[in-house]
């Protein structure tokens, strides 16, 4: 199965397999537990998703500091980076969620505002549309993440259940062939 994943990582370049797999390999190795990476996995997405560009790294610190040795913090936050993608795609669907909720009109996205956004002239419509966001945002979090745990979990138990076959397969080959050497030195030395 690893080498089908190498293989993927080598088509699409170095960089994938360097950033992507072999953290993935580590976290894995290192014995976590499926619940748990998948529960980590789920909290970083979900944090990674959050409307408001460049808080979710301290938003996952702060996660990390407060759940402890309840997550993973390297699977925390290779789920946020892989995250940010899809951030930037769910910033208008939080705000119209957010609009809906509170029965305010739709936010005009036109040039204009993005341009008074960037020359720092944000008005009160914009810190509304804002606020709306991190609302719709807070209200989908916990089915997110719920739907994130319980989608993740299965794969995270098929990872590590084959992670820890390949493990034993390699020990128990690493061991025939220490019985072997030594028993040909033994020989050697009869």
């Amino acid at each position: 199965m690893w080498d089908s994943v190498k293989r993927i990582g080598s088509g699409t370049g170095s960089w994938l397999q360097e950033k992507f797999f072999d953290p993935l390999l580590v976290v894995l190795q290192r014995g976590a537990e499926p619940s748990e990476l998948a529960f980590s996995a789920a909290v970083g997405i979900t944090l990674g998703v959050f409307p408001i560009c460049g808080v979710t790294v301290f938003l996952c610190g702060f996660a990390i500091a407060a759940l402890g040795s309840r997550c993973n913090a390297p699977t925390v936050i290779m789920a946020n980076c892989i995250a940010t993608p899809i951030e930037l795609s769910l910033i208008i669907p939080f705000l119209r969620l957010g609009e809906f909720l509170t029965g305010s009109d739709h936010f005009p996205l036109t040039s204009d505002a993005l341009k008074m956004i960037l020359k720092g002239q944000a008005s009160q419509e914009i810190l509304q549309s804002i606020f709306h966001a991190m609302l719709g945002w807070l209200v989908s979090a916990p089915i997110m993440l719920g739907a994130l745990y319980l989608s993740f979990l299965p794969c995270f138990t098929v990872l590590v259940r084959r992670l820890k076959a390949r493990n034993f397969l390699f020990r128990r080959n690493a061991m025939e062939r220490f019985l072997v050497a030594s028993n040909s030195t033994s020989n050697l030395l009869q």
